[in-house]
């Protein structure tokens, strides 16, 4: 490629040290495709270490509170309805490792629901917060401290099992700074791979991309199940030392935008080709000497098209983040076949419904391509949730078999919307086209519609918590009537979806081109 050459470069962002060393290297600039792969690559390793972190607290709740249905307990001091005696248990604990003080105790499910909550309500408002400050300082560096942060708190949390920490005020406060921190990275990740490609095969290059989500909560439900055996606190050091670590990678590689590396975003049309007549809205096609300010919250949520989505996923990520939290503990509170399964299976079983979410996730974005129609894809699919919702309630128990499919194919209508909504969806509005190719929305807009989606992750889980101890048929019935009111926030944009296509169905042979509703342009 020869010497390099003076690049164009955003004063806002910093080239990664890596990105310099690898230009050096090679005396010549890296290609675009090359740092879009690295942005595909780096992202996708930075949030599946998010959500394996988070995933790992599923895991040790079966450890922390072991009380299980009364068909085959070996101590009588594992009864619900059995007098708790804090220190007896207390010592049980560290004799037989029945559970851990507090959490052993009869209101030991509901204080499991209390730290969700807390990690997610802070992780909720904490979002809002991280999008407004993602779109005026480097993301990078915003990421790679939300990530060293985040390994810091999960950490911590294990390690009240070496510190016999028996306190729940303890264990609530991590949880919280753990939210806090987790909330930098949705925004930053999803900006990040948005600055670097166009619409055209978005849903399905960040369906697939997407993945992440459900790798990191195989990744974290392998590992905290492998290591659960060595004492729970090794189930949240050790993912707690690998996010740290990939953010260490993420400051030394993660290029935030092309201006910052002085890349030629002229080789990129075949990702967003523009057509004759057409708007170019895509951050990465602005003119160079184009400067940009920072969208306001406000102004985002005004957005066509913002609102509907943000509330469709409040109840969407609500059904996803109650599986998230609480199947491994279903599975083992419910007997399949007649047998109950261990801490250990029940974890490795639950990671199938992320295995169907990857599939649900890809399938989601594709589809969306194909039809052009990001709404009608998303609350067709959270419609198909409800049934299958109640097939898995009412039928799981009865084989082996039987519940791998069914949560197979939860996994798919369940992830599959909220995978589109905080990915395409979200990457579509903020660069929408009212905001004339202002790339500072992006980070403040998947915000405020991941944000508002965490309110609700932040509630079924809580729900749950309570609602458990009385019925697992009752959290199914609130799932159902979940998933039914996400797709009913969805209505007006699938009705302005079907109408541009009977148009476009009426219009073909005499207009050579056609556009999607405005709201998602």
């Amino acid at each position: 490629m020869g010497s390099l050459p003076e690049p164009i470069m955003d004063e806002t962002y910093s080239k990664p040290p890596g990105i310099r060393v690898m230009e050096r290297t090679k005396k010549a600039n890296l290609s675009f495709k090359t740092y879009q792969g690295i942005v595909l690559i780096v992202t996708f390793l930075a949030y599946t270490s998010y959500h394996a972190t988070r995933k790992t607290t599923s895991i040790v709740k079966s450890a922390l509170d072991p009380q299980s249905p009364d068909v085959g307990l070996k101590f009588p001091w594992q009864r619900r309805n059995t007098t708790y005696d804090q220190n007896q248990s207390s010592k049980l604990s560290w004799m037989l490792k029945d559970g851990w003080v507090p959490f052993n105790g009869p209101d030991g499910t509901a204080m499991l629901g209390e730290l969700d909550v807390s990690f997610l309500f802070v992780y909720a408002m904490g979002m809002y917060f991280s999008g407004h400050v993602g779109d005026r300082m480097d993301l990078r560096i915003f990421l790679t401290i939300g990530m060293v942060g985040t390994g810091v708190f999960t950490a911590l949390f294990g390690v009240g099992y070496w510190a016999n920490v028996h306190i729940f005020y303890y264990y609530l406060i991590v949880q919280m700074m753990a939210g806090l921190f987790q909330s930098t990275g949705w925004p930053s990740v999803v900006a990040v791979v948005g600055n670097w490609f166009g619409k055209k095969k978005r849903g399905l290059i960040m369906g697939i991309w997407n993945a992440h989500t459900s790798v990191g909560n195989i990744a974290g439900s392998v590992v905290a199940s492998l290591l659960l055996k060595y004492g729970w606190g090794w189930s949240m050091v050790v993912p707690g030392t690998l996010i740290a670590v990939v953010g260490v990678v993420v400051f030394l590689l993660l290029p935030v935008n092309p201006e910052s590396v002085g890349a030629n975003k002229d080789e990129d049309e075949v990702f967003s080709p523009r057509k004759e007549g057409e708007e170019v809205t895509e951050p990465f096609l602005r003119s160079d000497g184009e400067e940009e300010s920072a969208v306001g919250f406000i102004e985002a949520w005004k957005i066509p098209g913002v609102a509907p989505f943000a509330f469709c996923l409040f109840f969407a990520k609500l059904v996803a983040y109650t599986f998230l939290y609480w199947l491994p503990f279903y599975i083992s509170h419910t007997a399949i076949e007649g047998r109950y399964l261990s801490n250990e299976e029940a974890g490795n079983l639950s990671t199938l419904f992320d295995v169907g979410g990857v599939v649900g996730g890809i399938l989601a974005g594709y589809i969306s391509d194909r039809l052009d129609a990001r709404a009608i894809t998303a609350a067709s699919f959270m419609y198909c949730a409800i049934p299958v919702l109640y097939f898995y309630r009412s039928y799981g128990h009865v084989s082996m078999t039987i519940n791998i499919i069914l949560m197979l194919i939860t996994g798919v209508f369940v992830n599959g919307p909220y995978a589109l909504i905080t990915t395409a969806v979200s990457a579509d509005l903020g660069t929408h086209s009212s905001l004339k190719g202002n790339s500072r929305a992006l980070a403040t807009v998947t915000a405020i519609i991941d944000g508002t989606g965490s309110i609700g992750a932040a509630i079924g889980p809580l729900l749950t918590g309570y609602i458990s101890t009385n019925s697992w048929s009752g959290v199914f019935t609130m799932l159902m009537g979940s998933a039914f009111i996400a797709g009913l926030f969805l209505t007006r944009l699938v009705v302005a979806e079907v109408g541009a296509k009977i148009q476009e169905l009426g219009s073909q042979g005499s207009s050579p081109t056609s556009r999607s509703p405005d709201f998602l342009v």
